[in-house]
């Protein structure tokens, strides 16, 4: 970079005052309402509020704060002169030497997130990524709170070799040269679109391509370290050289410190969670991630046993059935005090029992031979009775029915086989079941099929019919086989269906049929002579006399 000077490892900004981050009272973002807000540990970088980390909070600053600032970098911040203050156009950061038009370009190629406008999600986010990406205690050593005086110097050192070689800020400009590649992704840069330069590669990337290798964040501010000629945000930069402490987040710069969990620690800060006592040379459980010493451990997290009421130790087996644990020589029946480790138990009213004392004291009874239900015995139930799987059995054929369809009856139970045997309606001419659509004749079930005619053996169902002799007849068979004969039609007289008719001596007539032989007129209700086989009204009688 020409013209740029780097200022001391112990920075401040252009006021001569150390660059501050608000941290203490912001939101937990992952947290929400239930942390009071960011209470800073002592030496840890977590909350002692809500245990999350800093960087989970919502971290801002007390005052805007270039990044060349934050890094420590003095002079212009490029080459070409600013054309206008960000914030006027309601940005807090925006690429040196821009145009507001170009700035505007610029942002459309990025992500909403990563757009610091004031007041919205991404100024904030940005703040966030400063604090994240450019960790202040890696940029000076005035931050660092747990750096040994007798390692000042390799904090030094290290800082300033980072400043000199790997440390930079990219510029952004116009490509203006065809068939270019991105440094990152390898596709077409577009010939006038906007790039970002990484002077230290000497190369070009898309904007949204301009990323840590490591945590694939875009680049704050530009500011980026290179590293085996990678990008990195100096973070990750910083951890390709130096271990960082997990506790503190500093970078270790001793030759002595702890390795636990896969972290680097300093020696005094692989510490309990709960108590912040040193676990160097102790013994200790993980949970969620963090370390506890058992004494913590044990008061936080370990069970109480139902037996004794005393703590279940991490060197002592925690048995557990619903909620409730035990240590192995306390997890005994409640009525013989036989350990029922590894052996079939019965629960009832938050007591445990062996199978024996549970038989005896609880378990209910087969309906089929009486007998109680064991631990762990199938059970077949239905409404308020319940037989053993092998009791569960029609009471005709006694096999078992399983899950197959069957039929109650009064106290017992009945396969659908012998159910329909047994129970079921049958038609008295064919013997055989009536599952629908039957007829009943004189109390007695028929098929409609099999109830016909017992002369023609038409079906009478729905059809008119008579009997004689407890046999059905339609109607035409009953007047040819028994029904009297008009005298004159000669046509049965059946009597079905209201049919009137009248009699004389061994002779029979219809109703209308019982006419004068004559003048043909109804002698119903009249008085009539016979005239051999005739039958006459009166007036005929005496014109035939005449």
């Amino acid at each position: 970079m020409n013209g740029v000077q780097r200022m001391p490892s112990d920075a401040f900004d252009t006021k001569g005052v150390l660059i501050t981050d608000v941290e203490e009272g912001q939101p937990c973002l992952q947290c929400g309402d239930t942390c009071s807000g960011f209470s800073p540990h002592t030496w840890r970088k977590n909350c002692t509020s809500c245990k999350c980390p800093r960087e989970a909070h919502d971290v801002c600053h007390e005052e805007w704060v270039s990044v060349r600032s934050r890094l420590g970098l003095k002079g212009e911040e490029s080459s070409c002169p600013v054309a206008f203050d960000p914030r006027e156009k309601g940005l807090a950061w925006a690429p040196p030497g821009l145009p507001a038009h170009k700035v505007e370009e610029y942002f459309s190629m990025l992500p909403e997130i990563s757009v610091p406008r004031l007041g919205t999600p991404g100024e904030r986010y940005r703040d966030r990524q400063l604090a994240i990406q450019l960790p202040k205690q890696d940029l000076a050593r005035a931050y660092c709170r747990h750096l040994n005086p007798k390692h000042a110097s390799s904090a030094d050192d290290f800082m300033a070799a980072r400043n000199e070689i790997a440390l930079d800020i990219g510029s952004v400009q116009e490509v203006l040269e065809r068939d270019l590649e991105c440094g990152a992704c390898h596709a077409p840069l577009k010939y006038g679109s906007l790039a970002v330069s990484a002077s230290k590669l000497g190369l070009l990337y898309h904007p949204a391509c301009f990323r840590c290798t490591e945590c694939k964040e875009l680049l704050v501010d530009l500011a980026y370290c290179v590293h085996d000629d990678t990008l990195f945000c100096e973070r990750h930069y910083a951890e390709q050289l130096k271990p960082r402490c997990a506790a503190c987040d500093e970078l270790i710069f001793s030759g002595e410190y702890t390795k636990a969990m896969n972290k680097d620690w300093h020696s005094g800060h692989f510490c309990c969670w709960q108590c912040d006592e040193s676990l160097t040379g102790q013994r200790y459980v993980l949970r969620d991630e963090h370390p506890y010493c058992i004494k913590c451990y044990e008061s936080v997290f370990a069970n109480g046993c139902e037996e004794c009421n005393k703590i279940i130790g991490i060197d002592s087996k925690d048995l557990s059935y619903k909620d409730k644990h035990w240590h192995e020589a306390c997890f005994l029946c409640n009525r013989c005090r036989v350990s029922l480790v590894d052996k079939q138990f019965g629960s009832k009213v938050d007591k445990i029992y062996c199978g024996n004392c549970y038989d005896a004291q609880f378990a209910s009874r087969c309906d089929g031979c009486g007998e109680i239900f064991r631990a762990g015995t199938k059970k077949m139930e239905y409404k308020t009775r319940q037989w053993h799987e092998k009791c569960f059995c029609c009471v005709v054929c006694k096999n078992p029915i399983g899950t197959k369809s069957f039929i109650p009856r009064e106290q017992e139970i009945y396969c659908a086989a012998c159910y329909e045997d047994k129970f079921a309606t049958r038609c008295v001419k064919c013997n055989k079941i009536i599952t629908s659509g039957g007829v009943t004749y004189k109390n007695e079930p028929w098929h409609r099929d099999c109830f016909t005619c017992s002369n023609c053996n038409n079906s009478l169902a729905g059809q008119r019919f008579t009997s004689r002799d407890d046999k059905p007849y339609c109607a035409d068979c009953f007047g040819e086989l028994f029904a009297k004969r008009c005298t004159a039609c000669s046509k049965p007289i059946t009597g079905i269906g209201g049919t009137r008719f009248i009699s004389f001596e061994d002779r029979h007539w219809h109703n209308d049929c019982f006419i004068c032989a004559g003048c043909k007129t109804s002698l119903v209700g009249r008085g009539f002579i016979t005239d051999g086989e005739d039958i006459i009204c009166p007036d005929c009688a005496k014109m035939k006399l005449m």
